[in-house]
C-alpha cells in the first residue's frame, strides 16, 4: 500500500473482498450543473466487474434535479498507471491532468473532455503521511480514504444528452476511497464553493471498527487564505453532534485554540451504490447542491465565517 500517495492504485495484489474508487468533482462554469463521476474496481469471487458511476446535479428555475447513472464493465477493462497516474475503464480515462469521457447507455449520454489544473494537495509528513494520520500506516482497516485535490481549477466541456455544457475557469475536487466496506454510521462532507474562492472543506466522521472494538473517528481539512486547519482524532480534535437529521447536521469541533461550528443542509438525496465486502451492492444518499455554513474561531475570536453551495454531503448515521 502507497500511504504517501493514495491516488495510485492500491489494489494490485487484491483477490477478493476488495473495492477502491475515485470521486472527481466538477461544478460548471455557471454553477448549474455538479457532476461526480466516480470510476473503481470491485474485486470479488461473486461478481467482479469495474464500474463508473455518473452523479448529476442539475439546477432549474424551480428546482434542483439529480440523476445518477451506474455503468459497468469487464473487470479487464480496467487499466491503472503510477507513472504517470492514471485510470482507464474502456473509452475513459482519468488522471491528474485530464477526465475524458465518453459514457452512454438508453438513459444518458455525457461526452467530453475536461483539463485539470493548479492542484491543491492537503499537507503531509512522517506522522500523517496522508488524511487518516498514522492510521494510513495499519493495513487491515476496513476504509481508508486519501484526499487528492482540495480545489482546482478544469477547462474544457462535456456533452451532456443534447446540452452542452462549459466548465471554462470552473472548480473541482478529488479524493477516494478503497478497502472493503464503507463505514456503517458515517457523516461525509464536502465544498470549495465559497464566497472566498480559495476556501475549500472536507470531513468525514464515521464508526471505524479496530478488531473487536469500534471507535468514531474524525478527519477534516480547511483551507482558508492558503492555511490549512485540520482537525481529526489524531491530533485530539474533539467533535459534538448537536443536531442530526437525514438531511442537515450541526457540528462542534474543537483543536487546542481552535473551534470550528458547522452547519450542514441538503434539499435533495439520492441513492448511489457503495461498497459492503468488495460488492457494490449497498446504497447511500448523498446530495450535491447542499450548503455548509462554517464559523472557525481562534481564542473566542471569530477568525473566519462563509457559506459553501454545491456541497456533496452525506449523513448515513
Amino acid at each position: 500500500m502507497n500511504v504517501k500517495n493514495p491516488v495510485l492504485f492500491q489494489g494490485r495484489k487484491k483477490k477478493d473482498h476488495y473495492f477502491e474508487g475515485w470521486y472527481f468533482k466538477a461544478v460548471s462554469s455557471d454553477e448549474l450543473y455538479s457532476i461526480a463521476l466516480i470510476p473503481g474496481v470491485s474485486i470479488n469471487k461473486i461478481d467482479p466487474h469495474s464500474f463508473i458511476q455518473l452523479f448529476i446535479s442539475e439546477k432549474t428555475e424551480k428546482d434542483v434535479s439529480l440523476q445518477t447513472y451506474y455503468f459497468r464493465f469487464p473487470l479487464e477493462d480496467f487499466n491503472c498507471e503510477d507513472t504517470p497516474f492514471s485510470v482507464r475503464i474502456g473509452n475513459n480515462l482519468f488522471s491528474k491532468e485530464v477526465v475524458d469521457i465518453d459514457l452512454f447507455n438508453e438513459n444518458v449520454r455525457l461526452k467530453g473532455c475536461l483539463k485539470i489544473s493548479g492542484m491543491e494537495p492537503i499537507k503531509t509528513s512522517l506522522y500523517s503521511p496522508n488524511i487518516m494520520g498514522p492510521f494510513g500506516y495499519l493495513n487491515f482497516m476496513e476504509c481508508y480514504h486519501g484526499v487528492v485535490s482540495m480545489n482546482h481549477q478544469i477547462n474544457g466541456s462535456l456533452q451532456y444528452n443534447n446540452q452542452e455544457i462549459s466548465f471554462k475557469n470552473a472548480k473541482g475536487y478529488i479524493e477516494k476511497d478503497w478497502g472493503k466496506s464503507f463505514p456503517s454510521k458515517y457523516i461525509w462532507l464536502q465544498t470549495n464553493h465559497f464566497k472566498e474562492s480559495t476556501t475549500s472543506l472536507m470531513l468525514s466522521y464515521a464508526t471505524i471498527p479496530l478488531g473487536a472494538l469500534h471507535f468514531k473517528g474524525l478527519i477534516a481539512n480547511m483551507i482558508i487564505h492558503e492555511k490549512e486547519y485540520r482537525f481529526a482524532t489524531y491530533n485530539f480534535s474533539k467533535i459534538k453532534i448537536t443536531e442530526l437529521k437525514q438531511d442537515e447536521v450541526r457540528l462542534q469541533i474543537k483543536k487546542g485554540r481552535y473551534k470550528l461550528f458547522l452547519h450542514a443542509k441538503t434539499e435533495k438525496q439520492i441513492e448511489l451504490k457503495s461498497p459492503s465486502n468488495g460488492l457494490m451492492i449497498n446504497q447511500i444518499k448523498e446530495g450535491l447542491s447542499g450548503w455548509i455554513h462554517i464559523k472557525l474561531y481562534e481564542s473566542q475570536k471569530l477568525i473566519y465565517e462563509d457559506t459553501g453551495c454545491h456541497s456533496g454531503i452525506e449523513i448515513m448515521m
